[in-house]
């Protein structure tokens, strides 16, 4: 099988003496394709260089609403730049985060348009962040015109609102979540969302799988989610790896 990790952060520093390793493990699993998400300009550079250095590995920089006060305007303008340099896949990760107390909504909301708009010039679709704000996010996507569609990253949603990201361009990816018997609303959309909507990823190092509590999370354990959305779905484990990975090479506009 081949699969593609739709969202890790394998760039991390946490990440860098083990690096070579992690990802001759994620290939020897099947992995082929891993997606990177920037979450602050610090970060860009070493991910540049990574999907530079290593096949299937591929840019996605983008600042992160977490991160606010790292953020400064000028890099916006780094961010337009890497946009139209044709070097990377999407922009990413961004969007809303209302889960955090005192992360300022206003300037959330401001960076989130921002960084919309360079992804609509640059032709680009968008990785997206969202936790408790789906209805904000949806609401955004709509008033912008966003055209290029994209990732609604480790979806945590209702079954109606991943209907209207759907319905927008955008396809919904599951994690680890659904590997926790307790996850019964993620576990019961991703059994009913259409094939053609839906792709996979870890977050690596975060949102472990059940199997792994306490460690840290690895691109090389995206068969098991994989596995189990399968078992949620009822299909073959096979057919569920073709039409994700399919998915996701049309959604980033990924070669073969």
């Amino acid at each position: 099988m081949k699969l593609i990790d739709t969202h890790c952060h394998i760039d991390i520093t946490a990440f860098e003496e083990r690096f070579l390793n992690l990802l001759k493990n994620a290939r020897l699993a099947g992995v082929s394709k891993m997606i990177l998400p920037g979450v602050d300009r610090n970060g860009w550079d070493r991910i540049m260089t990574l999907c530079h250095q290593e096949e299937g590995l591929y840019a996605a920089p983008g600042l992160h609403p977490l991160y606010l006060a790292q953020h400064r305007p000028h890099h916006l303008e780094e961010l337009s730049a890497l946009a139209s340099s044709g070097k990377i896949v999407a922009i990413g990760e961004i969007g809303l985060d209302y889960h955090v107390p005192d992360l300022d909504r206003t300037i959330q909301q401001q960076l989130f348009e921002q960084q919309l708009q360079i992804a609509a010039t640059a032709g680009l679709p968008a990785i997206l962040h969202v936790r408790k704000a789906h209805d904000q996010v949806l609401a955004t996507l709509r008033r912008k015109r966003f055209p290029h569609g994209g990732i609604v990253h480790a979806f945590n949603g209702s079954l109606q609102q991943a209907g209207q990201f759907i319905g927008l361009g955008f396809v919904i990816s599951v994690c680890g979540t659904i590997t926790y018997d307790r996850a019964r609303r993620i576990r019961k959309i991703a059994a009913q969302l259409p094939s053609e909507t839906l792709v996979v990823e870890t977050d690596a190092p975060d949102i472990p799988l059940a199997g792994h509590r306490g460690e840290d999370n690895l691109p090389e354990h995206l068969p098991e989610v994989l596995a189990a959305l399968a078992t949620l779905r009822g299909e073959r484990v096979e057919l569920v790896a073709e039409y994700t990975t399919s998915n996701a090479k049309r959604v980033l506009h990924l070669p073969d």
